[in-house]
């Protein structure tokens, strides 16, 4: 805190000059070090997704609070907010934690705290929406009831479920501590409970990039979608088939991007669309009534079941990529994610080994734009390379797990790419590992120049 700074000046001053906002990059270092001077916890970081705020008051810094990553499992909250735990995995991105909360020294002011945080509850979500393109529907924290009450966060319209058993997660295991916590929750929209626990995989929850509602895409964007998709061999029989492929995977397309993610969701999307949308899509007239019919839900289930799902993939990941180039929305740079997975229920025909894909996707879009099958006989980092020598990622920056960590790959995608990479270090690098977690935290300095680290 600055030396000159007088507490008893903050008498002077109403709450309506009370600002809370996020904190500048040039201020995330005194930030930083206000709260591990202060703190009775310390503070090291915030991992993950995460936003400090700082609390002024006449100009002046008298709180400052930081928001990360929720816990992963909280059974008193889980149960208030009654979802599954696939529902859990997917959306605890949606839920906050306040990790930190920080009184400066010597601010002393009836009220603050609790107004303090409401003012910072109220910003949030919106924050945290402009930084990574989603909302916070839900915040949460934990307090140490030896030291404080929690009076503040009851103040802030928080609801305290009662306490944790005293364990915490430690790389993906639970050890007993013996530290009991109470545990204050806060919905922040009234339907927040029913978004979260719902079935319907709302458009809420795709990041403001992804949504592309088909109310938008032109006539021209349509075709060219159906013209890319009529490239996919259809697999039924000719027999009995009334609705095209092409038009089928469409339907799947375009109802995704809108926001409904199963097949009654689906279905109900393509009725109701209107008469101009549906002949776009390539729907059949009823042989009476002339009108047009929207697949329903059984069809475009067997749909799903029965197409080759990589090579449609591989059909619409360039479209994708258009239509959010058209939209202005790929001039930042591209960070390409990559990763492998086993598809589930799929194998090959000769000897029924599992088809595992390597593919490589838009970090914060999910628009795969590179897929290639790895074969029982190899792994995939030799097939990383593979995945990406006929790619133009000169300028961009590639991640990837751990597997990767190795010199060839390093030296491939930065020399015959031209491109930067972020690799996970492990115990399968063991002296970098070691090396790594020898430095001190103080060896790794923020630096405005190269990321905004807010």
């Amino acid at each position: 805190m600055d030396p000159s700074f007088d507490p008893n000046s903050l008498d002077r001053h109403r709450f309506d000059t009370l600002i809370v906002r996020p904190v500048e990059a040039s201020e995330r270092i005194r930030w930083d070090e206000e709260m591990r001077t202060h703190h009775y916890l310390g503070f090291r970081t915030m991992p993950g997704e995460s936003i400090r705020y700082v609390a002024l008051l006449g100009g002046e810094w008298v709180a400052l609070l930081g928001w990360g990553s929720a816990a992963w499992s909280n059974g008193y909250r889980d149960r208030m907010i009654g979802w599954t735990t696939p529902q859990r995995a997917r959306r605890l991105c949606y839920l906050a934690n306040n990790l930190r909360y920080l009184i400066l020294p010597g601010v002393r002011r009836p009220h603050l705290a609790s107004k303090v945080l409401a003012l910072c509850m109220r910003r949030l979500s919106s924050d945290w929406e402009e930084r990574y393109g989603h909302p916070i529907l839900f915040v949460e924290t934990f307090v140490d009831p030896a030291r404080f009450s929690g009076t503040c966060y009851l103040a802030a319209g928080f609801c305290d479920l009662g306490e944790t058993k005293g364990y915490r997660r430690n790389a993906g295991r639970y050890d007993y501590h013996g530290e009991v916590k109470r545990i204050f929750v806060r919905p922040l929209r009234k339907d927040a409970l029913r978004l979260l626990s719902s079935p319907d995989h709302l458009p809420i929850f795709q990041t403001k990039e992804a949504r592309v509602p088909v109310k938008a895409l032109s006539k021209k964007d349509i075709q060219s979608l159906m013209d890319d998709l009529s490239q996919v061999t259809d697999p039924r029989k000719r027999r009995g088939i009334r609705h095209s492929q092409t038009s089928l995977i469409a339907t799947l397309v375009c109802a995704i991007l809108s926001g409904a993610y199963h097949t009654l969701a689906m279905a109900e999307w393509a009725d109701n669309l209107s008469n101009s949308l549906k002949k776009r899509l390539g729907y059949r007239r009823h042989p009476e009534t002339n009108l047009l019919i929207a697949p329903s839900e059984p069809t475009l289930r067997r749909a799903l079941q029965s197409i080759d799902v990589l090579k449609v993939e591989q059909a619409i990941s360039g479209w994708l990529e258009r239509i959010l180039s058209k939209s202005g929305l790929t001039g930042e740079v591209k960070v390409l994610s990559v990763d492998g997975k086993t598809v589930r229920g799929a194998s090959k025909a000769e000897g029924g080994q599992k088809t595992h894909l390597l593919s490589a996707f838009l970090h914060n879009r999910g628009v795969v734009v590179a897929q290639k099958n790895v074969d029982e006989k190899t792994n995939e980092i030799p097939e990383l390379r593979a995945l990406l020598a006929p790619m133009e990622i000169s300028g961009q920056i590639v991640i990837a797990d751990a597997m990767h960590t190795q010199t060839e790959t390093a030296r491939f995608i930065t020399e015959d790419k031209k491109a930067d990479y972020v690799f996970t270090v492990k115990k399968n690098q063991p002296t970098m590992f070691e090396d790594i977690a020898s430095l001190p935290w103080e060896a790794f300095p923020p630096s405005a120049d190269i990321f905004d680290p807010r």
